[in-house]
């Protein structure tokens, strides 16, 4: 099994909001490495971010579409 990245490879990588964002930018930013996928505030983004793998970040957006979460 792989070990998480730390947040340091996300620095250097292009996040991304959804188009369902408000315009002053509160909402959440996504970015992937590797097998990764780094989540985080987009009004506190020099904070932590949460990271999780690319296939459990599948099945939540999965969940989230379907209504089960």
């Amino acid at each position: 099994m792989n070990d998480a990245p730390t947040a340091d490879p996300f620095r250097a990588t292009d996040w991304f909001k959804s188009s369902y964002s408000a315009a002053d930018n509160e909402c959440v930013e996504v970015s992937c490495v590797s097998a990764w996928v780094g989540i985080r505030d987009s009004k506190a983004f020099p904070r932590d971010r949460l990271i999780v793998s690319a296939d459990a970040f599948a099945v939540f957006i999965s969940s989230v579409k379907d209504g089960s979460q």
